[in-house]
């Protein structure tokens, strides 16, 4: 999503550069940790949907009730500017990404307080598209020292993770022949061993790889030059052989690490197709919004040579901005048909649809889903049981500073605290269990 994974308008806060309103609510001190140069740790979340672009994180021991108030929250940072980006969390630092009145920036908070550390420019302000969208749309990724950011024009920086400091610059459209989408580049940057993978979509090839630390070119797809969208690669190991997933508006495609187009399979999007794939055990989920509705492909591999075959499609599971999360064969997310879902993978059977909660976004750890609503009015924020039998609640909150804009940014769960972006604030609560 990665667009929608956060959006909304430039207002009056983020007209002001570089301010930053840090309030305490607990007056809570946490100690600062300094590993910003090492591996992203169990409990931190590295980039777009955590630690595998899942949307699962690997932490336990957090709260499995929330109070009816909701879990303590434990400050409130300002300053982060217009935009639709969710976050990255690795050791004592939080990245994101937002418009401030000049430009478009990569920007550093302290986990502990939400103090801000530094602010990189990526490229220019505004709202690509119609609907005044304003702001990034991607979420940076972290990788040792370095971070990758993209904008909603398709520039790209790579930052060290400690200071800011550029290290290299790609342009979407000026390097790789890149076309934006109406609402702007989303996509959040995929790291894999040395390389940065992305989808600047376009005739000269629609995926590219480039060395991760100094930017260079190492392949661009040829024959495969679907424009981008809005979704996010995954890394996937099919038949042995290591690739990278990605759902455009026209395909579902696999890439071998080496640019090779492996597979792909016709899938017909309409106006936005956001959602980031799952894969498992040799296949392939996609669903998109507008009524479009859900696929399953099985992949396989014969004599070198790949293929993709559809599985099932089904209409009535269409997810929006939202994304879906697979646990226990189980694929949970919102449909705009249904409600909150549950529907069996492998042979697309719906376990159960529930309309207690409002659209919005999904993520998971220790046996449970956060759910973020999406409606400007309230935010409000779940907490449900990762169970095929039926939609249990253990808690709600409305979130406090709303923006007034959509709250698309999906939750972050990172070392017992529950990150929520709106725009220009963002809200760090407490959910280790006691």
């Amino acid at each position: 999503m990665n667009w929608f994974a956060s959006t909304a308008g430039i207002n009056s806060m983020t007209r002001m550069i570089g301010r930053n309103v840090i309030k305490l609510t607990q007056g809570v001190a946490l100690a600062c940790i300094f590993t910003t140069t090492v591996e992203a740790a169990s409990t931190d979340w590295p980039q777009w949907r955590g630690q595998n672009r899942d949307g699962k994180s690997a932490e336990t021991g957090l709260l499995k009730e929330w109070p009816a108030s909701g879990p303590a929250l434990r400050w409130t940072a300002t300053g982060l500017g217009a935009g639709y980006v969710g976050l990255a969390v690795v050791g004592d630092r939080i990245y994101t990404a937002g418009d401030r009145e000049d430009s478009s920036y990569v920007l550093a908070y302290k986990v502990a307080d939400g103090k801000p550390l530094w602010a990189t420019k990526i490229g220019k302000a505004g709202a690509p598209g119609w609907g005044g969208f304003a702001g990034p749309r991607a979420v940076p990724t972290v990788s040792g020292n370095l971070v990758f950011a993209v904008d909603q024009w398709g520039d790209m920086v790579c930052v060290d993770a400690g200071t800011g400091q550029e290290k290299w610059r790609k342009n979407f459209k000026k390097d790789f022949g890149g076309e934006r989408p109406e609402w702007g580049f989303s996509e959040s940057p995929l790291v894999d061993g040395d390389k940065v993978v992305v989808t600047p979509g376009g005739p000269q090839g629609a995926i590219v790889a480039l060395k991760k630390d100094t930017g260079a070119l190492i392949w661009q797809t040829k024959g495969f030059t679907d424009p981008a969208h809005y979704s996010s690669m995954i890394v996937g190991e099919i038949g042995g052989v290591r690739q990278y997933i990605q759902l455009t508006p026209a395909n579902v495609v696999g890439v071998a690490a080496d640019g090779k187009v492996l597979w792909q399979a016709e899938r017909k999007g309409k106006t936005a197709v956001i959602p980031t794939p799952v894969y498992k055990d040799g296949f392939v989920y996609v669903t998109s919004g507008y009524g479009v509705g859900c696929n399953l492909f099985k992949v396989t591999a014969e004599g070198g040579k790949f293929s993709a075959t559809q599985v099932y499609e089904k209409k009535p599971i269409d997810n929006h901005t939202g994304g879906v999360i697979e646990v226990g064969g189980m694929i949970y997310g919102h449909s705009d048909k249904g409600g909150w879902t549950c529907q069996d993978m492998k042979i697309g059977d719906i376990k159960w649809q529930d309309g207690k909660f409002g659209k919005g976004s999904i993520s998971y750890a220790d046996g449970m889903f956060i759910l973020r609503q999406e409606d400007k009015a309230k935010g409000t924020v779940a907490l449900i049981e990762a169970s095929p039998e039926g939609y249990k609640e253990h808690g709600r909150f409305d979130q406090p500073n709303l923006s007034g804009k959509n709250t698309w940014p999906h939750p972050v769960i990172a070392d017992g605290k529950l990150y929520l972006r709106d725009q220009d604030t963002l809200l760090c609560y407490d959910i280790k269990g006691k």
